[in-house]
């Protein structure tokens, strides 16, 4: 979720779910350990519990930027082995890893020995021309014992020949069931399913053979979904009624952020999706992108962009 998951849009997000864990974009270890560290890295207070997604291949640069993480507060390190993106193969990270599962290995063991926090990964059932029985049991049984804390698996090969990043997504056909059988041969091991889940609906039902379901796009395009977690998935109330109080009391966050420089776009374009299938939706986007877009916008010009969504409307039409 490069470009997408930033702190704003987590804080946007907390904002809908106490309980669901959410995850930084994907942040690489030269970045962390060379670059703007505060920028990169702080986040609200509000956010917990979050995890942040490191993208490496060198186990001393990744011990030091989940010592670095750790220090910023996070709750868990996660390294990604599954993105498929041409930045990411070029910078041998991300799930050309795949085919490298003992220096895949090497690196959650040194970041567990640089940490007291969980360490994770995110990975794919297979790359390229791989069979996925064999590819994800072996980086499977590899990154366990090194002392991996759980697995997210994206149930997709990625085809790193021959399909873009953005077909990566869609067109390999999904393998639940390969994410199934891995739940049933590591019992003792928490697993994350990934990829495809479009509602809380099909999260439920994946939670009846894996430990946990994890959202990327459907709960970034449609974040009204994420009201439906902590009711449907915990047994209890979520933060907020409705989409129209979520973003009401989004309202002092932004204007400590447009204090502290922060244009309001940076915030409210994670906010396109908020009201799907609700009367007024397309005007609420349109007034984003002309009216919160121009430089000195302001949280009167959020207001005003909730006028135009009924608020007793303002509720998610399914989960």
């Amino acid at each position: 979720m490069m470009d997408w998951t930033d702190r704003h849009c987590r804080v946007f997000h907390r904002l809908l779910t106490r309980r669901a864990r959410l995850y930084t974009e994907m942040l690489t270890t030269g970045a962390i350990i060379h670059g703007d560290r505060r920028r990169l890295l702080s986040f609200d207070a509000s956010e917990h519990p979050v995890a942040l997604q490191l993208g490496g291949s060198n186990p001393r640069d990744l011990a030091e930027a989940a010592r670095i993480g750790e220090d910023f507060g996070y709750d868990e390190i996660n390294m990604n082995v599954g993105c498929p993106s041409d930045r990411v193969k070029g910078g041998n990270f991300g799930a050309c890893l795949m085919a490298e599962p003992q220096l895949v290995a090497e690196c959650v063991a040194a970041m567990k020995q640089a940490v007291r926090i969980p360490v994770t990964v995110k990975c794919r059932i297979g790359i390229d021309d791989q069979d996925p029985e064999v590819a994800l049991d072996t980086l499977s049984r590899a990154v366990i014992a090194a002392g991996s804390d759980a697995l997210v698996v994206h149930a997709r090969k990625a085809w790193l020949n021959g399909l873009s990043p953005k077909e990566n997504r869609d067109i390999p056909p999904l393998h639940y069931d390969r994410v199934y059988r891995l739940k049933a041969a590591l019992p003792d091991v928490p697993v994350v399913i990934n990829g495809g889940i479009t509602s809380i609906a099909a999260a439920k039902q994946h939670l009846d053979h894996v430990d946990g379901a994890m959202l990327g796009r459907a709960a970034y395009q449609e974040p009204w979904r994420l009201l439906s977690v902590d009711p449907e998935l915990f047994g209890e109330a979520a933060p907020h009624a409705t989409m129209h109080d979520a973003i009401e009391a989004l309202m002092p966050y932004v204007e400590r952020e447009l204090a502290a420089g922060t244009r309001l776009h940076s915030i409210t374009r994670h906010l396109v999706g908020a009201f799907h299938g609700v009367p007024g939706a397309r005007a609420f986007r349109r007034y984003l992108a002309e009216v919160c877009t121009k430089p000195g916008a302001g949280t009167d010009s959020l207001r005003e962009a909730l006028t135009i969504v009924e608020p007793r409307s303002a509720a998610p039409i399914a989960a």
